[in-house]
């Protein structure tokens, strides 16, 4: 794993999105396709915006999303497919898009999503980190033994507090309980990982992540095994880390 410190979000988001595009490319170069997991939340605003205003190829890209809650419908702001769309998919020409949808046969969508997913490596995934460290929906202890493609998760408290706290649903009580999330194993079949994690209400998680032992306590601890990583910080997020720590992943 390499570690990247910028001074702010803005700065974070465009680096992180020029690496991202970079990555793209060489896969096209190389097969001439390629394809991207994208994350979603407000910590991903900056690069989503980055990477739509870059020069990129989009019309040689595949794009899948990393998880939808149950029971709510895209219309509703919270929707990540939604998000997506009106942030992503709408302003540039993609080979295709693969969203997660919950309506009809559950079971059956997640079945079709994961027979798409495996037919080749996702060859850039951008992969947030929750507050309570989880990635994607996987929260704590995160299932790290299943092999299954997309799982349906209960939500613990500490990620539904997350999403009440930058405004997606009022209360907590209103967040959905349940969600489809790709697998940490999914997300470590990626060939290339980057995380884009600012602001300072991620700098535990950061820490934990960093520090601890690799552990499904701290889901995105695993992120520590995948052989190629870039973890994208700012200042805030980055400011409970040791100095000498973040030496080491430089």
């Amino acid at each position: 794993m390499k570690v990247h410190v910028f001074d702010t979000p803005e700065q974070l988001a465009a680096e992180a999105a020029n690496r991202g595009v970079e990555l793209l490319r060489k896969a096209v170069k190389e097969k001439g396709s390629a394809r991207v997991m994208l994350s979603t939340g407000a910590s991903q605003f900056g690069t989503i915006a980055a990477l739509v205003a870059s020069d990129m190829d989009w019309a040689k890209v595949e794009m899948f999303h990393l998880d939808e809650y149950v029971d709510l419908p895209e219309s509703h702001p919270a929707s990540f497919r939604k998000y997506l769309k009106e942030r992503f998919t709408s302003k540039i020409c993609l080979k295709k898009a693969h969203f997660v949808g919950w309506e009809g046969d559950l079971d059956q969508n997640i079945r079709a999503l994961s027979d798409e997913i495996r037919k080749a490596p996702i060859d850039v995934g951008f992969i947030g980190i929750g507050e309570n460290a989880h990635i994607a929906f996987n929260d704590p202890p995160a299932d790290f033994d299943t092999t299954e493609a997309f799982i349906v998760v209960t939500l613990d408290d500490a990620c539904r507090r997350q999403q009440t706290g930058e405004g997606w649903f009022p209360d907590v009580s209103a967040v959905p309980a349940r969600a489809i999330t790709a697998s940490v194993h999914q997300i470590m079949q990626c060939r290339s990982i980057i995380s884009c994690v600012p602001f300072a209400v991620k700098a535990d998680a950061v820490r934990k992540t960093l520090s601890e032992s690799v552990s499904n306590r701290v889901p995105a601890s695993i992120l520590r095994h995948h052989p190629d990583v870039a973890l994208f910080l700012d200042k805030a997020s980055g400011s409970l880390v040791d100095a000498s720590l973040l030496a080491k992943f430089a």
